[in-house]
């Protein structure tokens, strides 16, 4: 069964766009993944389709009204189902990682609510957000690009999104490591050399340089991940060793 997703935004086409190529655009073409992007300015009521207006108590800037997201979740729920998770995108979420994007994986149906302008009334994640979600501690213009990378992270672990399930389960984070370097041809460029273990066909060697330079790349890089890293007993005996 594929994968309901509905986003709600003033920029459809900005999301449109963005889900149109690469992996996601095949998955959806294919019917892996089910998704609607819906225009929040579909669910006004007054001529202008106005969906933001000044903040109570002053203050720069606009407020998104509640009504439109309200209306605009009664009919995904009349016409699509009730959603697993309602999903507010907002700097004030819980930060989203790969075990962030497997939970949601699991679900059949999420919405994601892209806001604009100062932000969304209050009321809107009170009564209607199950979750909020941040990508990051940085201000972006709106909730499309996050809502793009998590809709990514999410497809990716839908089974049959990513034709080879191998690349999925080496992906940097899927066990908490930094993935290993890659290369392809040609082996040397601009005096630059593939490592020979590389070139040797020997794949045990291979499969130990591999898992020995995401534990250095993770350790140099950002050895934070080691203390919840899904490590067997050689990885750990390795870092000990790195470190001695």
């Amino acid at each position: 069964m594929a994968l309901k997703i509905d986003v709600i935004t003033i920029f459809p086409r900005m999301v449109d766009a963005g889900l149109a190529e690469g992996v996601v655009g095949r998955a959806r073409t294919a019917g892996l993944l089910d998704i609607v992007v819906h225009n929040l300015r579909d669910f006004t009521t007054d001529r202008h389709h106005v969906v933001d207006d000044v903040p109570f108590g002053g203050g720069p800037g606009m407020v998104m009204k509640p009504e439109p997201f309200f209306a605009a979740l009664g009919t995904i729920r009349a016409q699509r189902g009730a959603p697993d998770a309602v999903i507010l995108l907002s700097p004030a979420g819980e930060r989203f990682s790969q075990d962030g994007a497997k939970r949601l994986a699991s679900h059949g149906h999420l919405v994601l609510l892209c806001g604009r302008y100062e932000g969304i009334d209050e009321r809107v994640r009170e009564a209607l957000a199950t979750e909020e979600i941040s990508i990051g501690d940085y201000v972006l213009s709106g909730g499309e690009i996050p809502a793009l990378a998590v809709i990514d992270a999410v497809a990716r672990l839908v089974p049959g999104v990513v034709g080879d399930d191998q690349s999925v389960e080496g992906d940097s984070f899927t066990r908490g490591l930094l993935d290993y370097p890659h290369y392809t041809r040609p082996a040397e460029f601009e005096g630059r050399q593939v490592p020979e273990v590389l070139l040797s066909g020997h794949h045990a060697e291979i499969r130990r340089w591999r898992r020995e330079t995401a534990l250095q790349r993770t350790q140099d890089r950002r050895p934070d991940l080691l203390a919840t890293a899904d490590l067997d007993a050689d990885e750990r005996e390795w870092l000990k060793r790195s470190k001695s």
